[in-house]
């Protein structure tokens, strides 16, 4: 499918047909991803789905442990951080 690219204030666009946007279940919001040459639009809420699942099952493995202890600090830190 085809289509135009329209002025659109100072931005340009394209309109998506309604079936179009139907059929892709795009929602309200879309997040965009650039390669050479293409435009991929895709649902925004699917940036972080499964999450939810994929951390309960990291507490059952306890793969979900702090990589640094709280309040153990490196040579940096102590002498040239400034809050």
């Amino acid at each position: 499918m085809k289509a135009q690219i329209i002025q659109i204030g100072n931005s340009k666009g394209i309109r998506i047909p309604r079936l179009v946007l139907e059929q892709c279940d795009l929602g309200n919001e879309v997040e965009l991803e650039v390669h050479p040459g293409e435009l991929i639009i895709r649902p925004a809420d699917g940036s972080r789905h499964g999450w939810a699942q994929a951390f309960e099952k990291m507490a059952q493995y306890g793969d979900d442990k702090l990589l640094d202890e709280e309040g153990t600090s490196t040579e940096w830190s102590r002498k040239e951080w400034k809050w």
